[in-house]
């Protein structure tokens, strides 16, 4: 079963735009429904009118996730005429919506660790440089370690590494969170506009069919084929 953070974002859009992101929120929660995903709601931020929202993030769990969000990710756009600035021109809104990369979880496989025996320094006297019995933990998936000779024994050392290593392996994750958060305003500033996936019209926020290029490309090419024959 897959897991994705999906993220719905205005970008830099006026309150136009937060008021699609609501709108097609609720549109995406009904297709997810439909499609019997899991889902889980994990931030939603307010816009700045009553009814909408500057992004929402969501946690979906489900089979063939990426079938799915085919026709959603990318660009979503909305024609029609604002009900906030009545006498606003404009009548094209656009907002994004884009997978967030998730860090990998804390815990780590033992098969995962690799162990180095070496020779112990400092207090402990002739006894402790005669006996291997510092630890280095090497995590050979992300090349984090530690060196461990806070005991005499190798085999207390090397649970004390693990456990040393694991929260190395956890304050990392956290920097790769923190760097997701980061990607996550660069969707905000980097919406891109044009092109879009999916389409919605009106006050009604009717869903209008998006002709995918690959398609319209495929039947121009049949209709050569049968001029040529």
């Amino acid at each position: 079963m897959d897991t994705k953070t999906i993220q719905l974002t205005a970008g830099r859009g006026p309150v136009e735009c937060c008021w699609v992101v609501a709108q097609v929120l609720k549109e995406f929660i009904e297709a997810i429904k439909t499609a019997k995903i899991k889902y889980q709601l994990i931030q939603r931020e307010k816009g700045p009118e009553n009814g909408t929202l500057q992004s929402a993030t969501l946690l979906l769990e489900g089979n063939n996730l990426d079938q799915f969000l085919d026709g959603w990710m990318g660009s979503i756009q909305w024609i029609g005429t604002s009900s906030f600035r009545k006498f606003h021109k404009r009548k094209n809104w656009f907002i994004g919506m884009y997978e967030i990369e998730s860090p990998k979880s804390g815990e780590i496989n033992l098969g995962e660790i690799k162990f180095q025996a070496i020779r112990s320094s400092g207090p402990g006297g002739q006894h402790v440089n005669k006996v291997s019995s510092a630890i280095r933990a090497i995590h050979e998936k992300t090349g984090l370690q530690v060196l461990v000779m806070d005991s005499r024994s190798q085999h207390q050392n090397k649970k004390i590494a693990i456990k040393r290593l694991q929260e190395k392996l956890a304050l990392n994750n956290l920097e790769q969170l923190k760097s997701s958060v980061h990607d996550q305003w660069e969707n905000h500033l980097n919406l891109e506009r044009g092109k879009p996936v999916k389409v919605f019209t009106g006050s009604d926020f009717k869903d209008k069919k998006v002709k995918k290029e690959y398609k319209s490309k495929r039947q121009s090419l049949k209709n050569d084929l049968r001029k040529e024959l």
